[in-house]
């Protein structure tokens, strides 16, 4: 059985798809951690731009629209997103003609609910993603995401923050996109940053902590109910949620 480990961007795993489409046991991953049986094959897939164009070609000659599709989903924070993607992809070959609306094929079933955890996701950080006014101006914002989302989120906070400068953090891949006022490029990061704040953000943030406080009552806990208006994973980059201890009293 032949493994394909890709390096996780698309033109790898087009490039495996060239040869794992017809190979019926294969396996194509991004996963540094693999467990190898006695009769595994491991190959190291390295981006080669011609048979990328080539597959690419080939799959829209079928399906116009399955390239985005393919794109949401590889942009799943899981190990099996490749085989998700390339299930789909043999179901479109195999027929010669789109197959989204297959929607009782498990291919397609599951194509379907991990794009859609995509798309949800990028929908539900355009609501919860909370910016802080650096010294210099710029407006930062780090997030943890499930998915890869970052460029997805590009053309909804560039409409809102106009000609206003602004860098989205994903720190748990180590890259963020700028955003200069006029264009947006994502860049490599490393994990943490250090962010000089404004003397207004830090007066916003200290009035956040203030407000959190005075209505969390200690005897009447209301974390199921904050958990209903947002999960508890959105909560890592709230000043509200992360405000240092209270001084301990002297004895």
């Amino acid at each position: 059985m032949n493994i394909y480990r890709t390096d996780g961007s698309e033109e790898s795993f087009y490039t495996a798809v060239f040869s794992a489409c017809t190979d019926k046991d294969c396996i194509v991953t991004s996963a540094e951690r693999i467990q190898l049986s006695a009769e595994a094959n491991l190959v190291e897939v390295q981006a080669d731009a011609e048979r990328c164009k080539r597959v690419r070609r080939f799959l829209q000659k079928y399906d116009a629209r399955i390239l985005g599709e393919l794109s949401l989903l590889l942009r799943r924070g899981c190990d099996t997103k490749e085989m998700s993607a390339l299930g789909y992809l043999r179901l479109v070959v195999r027929r010669r003609a789109p197959a989204r609306d297959m929607l009782s094929h498990p291919a397609v079933l599951e194509a379907v609910s991990e794009i859609k955890k995509v798309t949800q996701e990028a929908h539900r950080f355009k609501g919860f993603l909370r910016f802080m006014q650096g010294a210099n101006g710029v407006w930062y914002a780090p997030f943890s995401p499930d998915n890869d989302i970052l460029t997805l989120l590009a053309p909804h906070f560039m409409r809102r923050f106009s000609c206003q400068p602004f860098v989205i953090h994903d720190v748990k891949r180590q890259k963020a996109l700028l955003f200069n006022g006029k264009s947006c490029l994502p860049v490599r990061t490393e994990q943490s940053a250090e962010i000089l704040l404004s003397e207004e953000e830090a007066a916003v943030q200290a009035l956040w902590r203030e407000y959190y406080a005075a209505v969390n009552i200690a005897q009447r806990p209301h974390e199921k109910q904050m958990r209903g208006y947002m999960p508890a994973r959105y909560w890592g980059f709230l000043p509200e949620k992360n405000a240092p201890p209270p001084p301990q009293p002297k004895r």
